[in-house]
């Protein structure tokens, strides 16, 4: 449930429209009082054209499922939080605590993709981020790795300084995006770790091309975006089987599908229409259980909306895979733990999520899967100790 329901939301922040595109382009940095922990935010602008403000997320630490339009005055995650962002000056400006080159590698024409060296020696091994972050977001995390590994952070297309086109967000474009740096790179077999909706580019590169790395690391990523099991229904399946249903519908426009249409009508009855009202009835029960806080987020952002509408069955990754999953979740900043609203939410998630990690298990058993029970999402922040020990021993074991 996680996997969607959380991704999609959307964080609309706006400045006001008198300010001049002159008057914005730059750097702007602010600081997100989100309860648990403050949250440093910097982010630079390109210009604007009218009220739309083209910006990238420059640096974000320890950021909570955050995907956010730029603006002034508060941040919705559930429910709203204040933030306030002042230009960045050579006096005030935040330091970046991280040491790392960057470079941008051309992944196709006109996209170029913002690549963070983070150091180290030995196998190389590249990180990958979640829906809305761009590499930083392993800034404090890599630094745990060098000593082993020569780490790698990738922006995907879209976030950080990376190129933002308004096309190319399918799981397997995306996954080309990753295979374009390690061959520029000139990476040899990497270990590829990614976090989040990152499991499709892992999933596609397994299923497509596994001669190219030696490993993937699934970092509370391996949801049906990563490994697709039809008998595991709800919110998760309802996205790719309304693709098929739009499909075989329009197929039964005259002169666009068979001159005989039994046969289509009868999967339809039999299968996809059946499927579909499952789907259906799941999606309305998680959302009648969801606390009404989550429910009031503005419009998806359009890339946010286009990697949904880009995602993949994969049900084959015939590569060595560690699995680690979030179960039961922690949920972040703006949630109600006293809620007995939420406490049904949380059931049908980790619900849901047991159902998806016995489906991966099951689906992959070569796979190593682990569950750190109580951890959030960013896993590899609130549980940095288990993951990089499971890391370590899986990486540890792989054959040259």
């Amino acid at each position: 449930m996680r996997s969607h329901l959380f991704r999609a939301a959307a964080f609309a922040l706006m400045f006001g429209n008198a300010l001049l595109a002159q008057d914005l382009a730059g750097d702007w940095q602010g600081t997100l009082h989100a309860g648990v922990r403050d949250l440093r935010m910097i982010v630079r602008i390109a210009g604007s054209a009218g009220a739309r403000t083209e910006f990238a997320i420059k640096t974000t630490s320890d950021c909570a499922d955050c995907e956010f339009q730029l603006g002034a005055g508060s941040w919705t995650q559930g429910a709203p939080l204040p933030l306030e962002l002042t230009r960045a000056t050579p006096e005030n400006a935040w330091k970046d605590p991280a040491t790392h080159a960057v470079q941008f590698v051309s992944v196709e024409n006109n996209v170029r993709l913002e690549v963070l060296e983070l150091g180290g020696s030995g196998r190389p091994l590249v990180l990958l981020t979640g829906l809305g972050n761009p590499a930083h977001v392993f800034d404090k995390f890599a630094p745990k790795l060098t000593a082993t590994y020569h780490v790698y952070g990738i922006s995907r297309r879209g976030y950080g300084l990376s190129s933002a086109p308004a096309s190319g967000y399918s799981a397997d474009r995306l996954g080309d995006d990753v295979l374009a740096v390690i061959d520029a790179l000139k990476l040899d077999r990497p270990v590829l770790a990614g976090h989040s909706i990152a499991g499709e580019e892992l999933s596609s590169i397994a299923s497509r091309h596994p001669e190219k790395v030696a490993a993937m690391i699934y970092l509370d990523a391996g949801y049906s975006y990563a490994y697709f099991d039809p008998s595991v229904r709800g919110h998760g399946s309802l996205a790719f089987d309304l693709t098929d249903l739009q499909k075989k519908l329009e197929q039964l426009v005259q002169g666009k599908g068979p001159s005989d249409p039994r046969s289509l009508i009868q999967e339809l009855l039999n299968t996809i229409l059946p499927d579909f009202e499952k789907d259906l009835a799941e999606t309305e029960k998680d959302y009648d259980a969801m606390p009404p806080a989550m429910l009031t987020g503005g419009p998806t952002p359009a890339v946010v909306q286009a990697i949904l509408e880009g995602e993949q069955r994969y049900t084959k990754l015939p590569v060595p895979i560690l699995a680690i999953f979030a179960i039961p979740y922690q949920m972040g900043p703006g949630s109600d733990k006293g809620s007995a609203v939420l406490s049904e939410f949380e059931v049908r998630d980790e619900i849901a999520t047991e159902a998806q990690v016995k489906a991966f298990a099951n689906g992959v058993p070569s796979a190593r899967v682990v569950r750190l029970p109580h951890a959030n999402h960013y896993i590899f922040l609130s549980n940095e100790t288990d993951v990089l020990r499971e890391m370590n021993a899986f990486i540890g074991a792989l054959h040259e």
